[in-house]
């Protein structure tokens, strides 16, 4: 696991923290007993999806892996002129 980036970018942490904030929000109004702020958590926690795809569309989340090359040892070859 401590080879990869999985999580380390803008957009998941953006998107994580936003729906963190819904759960909090949904989690206070649920012991308050209203469902009002309860379904506005539930939309905060929506938003913070939308808004983790939208930047990772906009380019600031984890590019997708190209295909693996078997060629791990290859050393570069030399240009001739």
């Amino acid at each position: 696991m401590a080879g990869n980036s999985h999580g380390h970018t803008l957009a998941a942490w953006t998107g994580v923290t936003i729906v963190f904030i819904g759960f909090c929000i949904s989690g206070m109004y649920t012991v308050l007993a209203e469902p009002v702020g309860f379904v506005a958590g539930l939309a905060v926690i929506a938003a913070g999806g939308v808004v983790g795809a939208l930047m990772r569309a906009a380019g600031l989340g984890q590019s997708k892996p190209g295909p693996k090359s078997n060629d791990r040892g290859a050393q570069p070859q030399e240009q001739s002129s």
